[in-house]
């Protein structure tokens, strides 16, 4: 077992992009939390192996209180083995952080007692107009300032930003970079603005109010952003993912490699290894389930050929690649077979290679990565 995730489907305001789940009705967060240690009771029998890392996401989990966080991670040390000393991640918003002085003096040593160690805080842009499209919380001064006083506490950071914005040139994203690379911090994951059905900003691209994603502008973004931070030391260890040697997150890289791992709370996603579930995306559906003890989850067998398949998705994305012999090992010849003769136009391209018997791509590739991934897919073997 790798980890535990643990979903908080909280927000204070609802971002234009966002489509994940939360409420921004904050008056069944107390519950919530009480549901979500019964959830890690309920489903202490599914994991055998010892926690290694302990994930808080959401939503946004910065709202909650001490208690609230100390009442989740001791309901995983109570319920689970844990090994000495695991990596346990709070996504964080800025003006949470920002506006904890006017309630607490020291809000980092707090979150170091209750057994926080590694930060991720959702800057997405260091610039007013960004923030605003965006529907961000924060502003451009707590985004800084956030950093600023973090960085005094804790060595293991990491932040989020977002390329590809409308109206973001290629000068401001640069200068967007800079000031992430002047704190001296040791992660940055960055992600191209994605428009998702059902978002707002999805609906504002629809009515004209602001222009669609420019994909050809988005694309020179990230190979920009990738020759900044690698000229730095970073490195580019999964697509939106980039870390100085020793700061990788322990918890996603988890994931890209296969492990197991127990998501908890509304929507929160599982993997064994043969099987994935996922809980229901209603927060009042939830609440009444978990407490009359009831799982809110459904459960899909993955086949031999949806296990090839994110094998393949996830290993593209990563420095790992996709190991050849693995795929004859754990799939079958048929699949390595296959595998050769889809990727055989990506190798002429350049945008695959092939070094020590890992399937990789380039740096020409990998922004596509997604997209060689999906024709490299098995469609019809079981």
């Amino acid at each position: 077992m790798s980890g535990i995730y643990i979903h908080v489907p909280f927000c204070k305001q609802a971002c234009h992009y966002c489509d994940f789940h939360f409420s921004t009705q904050m008056g069944k967060k107390e519950a919530m939390v009480h549901a979500i240690a019964k959830e890690l009771v309920l489903r202490k029998s599914e994991v055998q192996d010892t926690i290694e890392t302990i994930y808080f996401g959401g939503g946004t989990p910065s709202v909650l209180s001490q208690d609230e966080m100390e009442t989740l991670i001791q309901a995983v040390y109570d319920n689970y083995k844990v090994v000495d000393d695991p990596e346990i991640t709070l996504e964080a918003n800025p003006d949470d952080l920002v506006s904890s002085r006017f309630k607490s003096k020291d809000l980092f040593s707090t979150y170091k007692n209750v057994g926080i160690n590694r930060l991720s805080i959702g800057i997405q842009s260091f610039f007013e107009e960004d923030l605003k499209l965006m529907n961000r919380a924060h502003n451009a001064s707590e985004a800084e300032q956030c950093i600023r006083e973090a960085t005094e506490h804790f060595d293991n950071i990491t932040i989020d930003l977002i390329y590809g914005i409308p109206g973001m040139d290629n000068e401001r994203w640069r200068a967007n970079i800079q000031k992430a690379l002047d704190f001296g911090l040791p992660h940055i994951s960055s992600y191209v603005l994605t428009v998702e059905p059902r978002t707002a900003l999805k609906k504002f691209i629809e009515k004209e109010l602001i222009p669609d994603v420019d994909d050809e502008q988005a694309q020179e973004q990230f190979h920009i952003l990738v020759d900044m931070l690698e000229a730095e030391g970073f490195v580019n260890y999964e697509i939106s993912n980039f870390g100085k040697p020793g700061f990788f997150s322990q918890n996603n890289t988890a994931y890209w490699l296969g492990k197991t791992y127990l998501g908890v709370g509304p929507s929160a996603h599982s993997f064994d290894g043969k099987q994935r579930s996922w809980n229901i995306r209603n927060n009042p559906i939830y609440l009444k389930k978990i407490n009359v003890g009831e799982l809110p989850l459904e459960i899909e067998t993955l086949s031999t050929t949806d296990r090839y398949n994110e094998y393949v998705m996830t290993g593209l994305r990563t420095i790992w690649g996709v190991d050849l012999d693995r795929v004859a090992s754990e799939y079958g010849e048929n699949y390595l077979i296959y595998l050769n003769q889809q990727a055989s136009k990506f190798l002429e391209q350049g945008l695959l290679m092939l070094e020590d018997g890992r399937l990789l791509t380039t740096k020409k590739g990998k922004f596509l990565a997604d997209g060689i991934a999906s024709d490299l897919f098995m469609l019809n073997l079981k």
